[in-house]
């Protein structure tokens, strides 16, 4: 075998040229693979990012039927116990309690409907980019319980700037009576986004309790985790835990459902992608080997002539392929390296683009994995070496009368 590995290293650098260039093509094809699955999980894991911080959260827990009918009477069962527990999980880093109610928001110059949101402002702050997000005023700051912070797009509605008075209305639980209050407007966020900038208020969750007279009850529980692979795990005995008492704990996945689909789409993008390079990589390797081939007809005849086998020559020519193929694989290794750490350094600036309904807020930075370097280059070497094996075969069955007569 090392004879074979010896002569087919040196065949192929007999014409350096023709070898380099498609080693460099090949090599070009190994580190688009390696870029493109570097960028594809930076991209969802920016997604997911800018997708739970700004409100949702990595896991909610509500009361059952909640989500699909918003009604206010349908809140979290013992929430004093879940809330304990939240606290003593070693895999939660943070969680806030919430309520929700469709309202309506009133000023002198208009009204707009609204989802008025009850927080706490010291632990809301871990989940959502609210406060990250105000552009005039602050998130409660003071210890008014009459502050309410809306959105850049809600004001420019009612007509209403920082310090001006609204009032909010909404629908008690179980009584179905209205509730209202005169709110200051304390902060004015602006996220970029239509449905968000229009069309959510916060109160504090101690007002907003009394408003929907749900005593001490919440609707909802914002959970972020230690590690974001924990909203993944489907399995995890935490789903069923907090899913006890009439109650549904769901990850992010279940929340935006659309995201985990398009995710689902972007790895069969790679995959054809994948397949698009292989063609490319398919006519490059077999026309690289033919003209070898060719060039090398005579050879092959005397070696058939003074008794090498036809499987030897088949072998050869693998092995040629093999060699071929760890050239391309070393250059490719290296310029999808190198390409790649330089996107990890400098990021690629998304920021403000809106897809799939959530604005991306931080720079894309691709992300470098150990997997991208072994599953990659082996899929090519051994994807070359098949493409080898039609070259090979015909190398094999040539006649030695005629690989002599044409080569003469």
């Amino acid at each position: 075998m090392w004879f074979y590995i010896k002569l087919a290293w040196r065949n192929i650098f007999r014409n350096k040229r023709r070898t380099i260039i498609a080693a460099i093509a090949i090599a070009i094809g190994l580190a688009s693979l390696i870029l493109s699955d570097a960028y594809m999980i930076g991209m969802e894991n920016n997604i997911i990012k800018s997708a739970t911080s700004s409100l949702l959260g990595e896991a909610q827990i509500h009361g059952a039927g909640f989500r699909d009918t918003q009604e206010v009477e349908k809140t979290v069962q013992k929430i004093d116990e879940v809330a304990k527990n939240l606290k003593a999980e070693k895999i939660v880093d943070k969680f806030t309690l919430r309520t929700l109610s469709f309202g309506m928001i009133t000023s002198p110059a208009d009204a707009n409907s609204v989802m008025l949101f009850g927080v706490i402002p010291e632990t809301e702050k871990f989940l959502s980019q609210v406060d990250d997000a105000i552009r005039d005023g602050d998130f409660f700051a003071g210890g008014d319980p009459h502050d309410i912070v809306i959105g850049s797009k809600l004001a420019e509605v009612l007509e209403v700037s920082l310090g001006d008075r609204v009032v909010a209305t909404v629908a008690q639980a179980h009584s179905g009576d209205l509730g209202q209050e005169m709110f200051r407007i304390s902060g004015i966020y602006h996220f970029n986004i239509k449905e968000l900038d229009s069309g959510m208020a916060f109160i504090r969750l101690g007002k907003a309790q009394q408003m929907l007279g749900i005593g001490a009850n919440v609707h909802q529980v914002a959970i972020k985790f230690k590690d974001m692979k924990y909203a993944l795990q489907k399995d995890s005995p935490f789903w069923e835990k907090y899913s006890q008492y009439n109650n549904e704990a769901v990850s992010w996945t279940a929340l935006l459902p659309q995201l985990k689909a398009i995710f689902d789409m972007s790895g069969v993008s790679l995959a054809m992608m994948c397949i698009i390079l292989a063609s490319v990589v398919v006519f490059g390797i077999i026309n690289t080997l033919f003209m070898s081939l060719y060039e090398r007809m005579f050879e092959f005849g005397v070696l058939r002539a003074v008794g090498t086998r036809a499987s030897g020559v088949r072998k050869l020519v693998i092995f040629e392929a093999a060699a071929l193929g760890v050239v391309s694989i070393i250059l490719g290794i290296i310029l999808g390296f190198v390409i790649t750490l330089i996107f990890t350094k400098t990021g690629i600036d998304y920021r403000g683009i809106e897809f799939a309904g959530t604005t991306i807020t931080d720079m894309l930075y691709p992300e470098m994995r150990l997997m991208q370097f072994i599953v990659y280059p082996v899929g090519v070497f051994l994807f070359m070496i098949l493409v080898g094996l039609y070259p090979a075969r015909v190398a094999g069955k040539m006649s030695i009368a005629d690989a002599l007569r044409k080569s003469l």
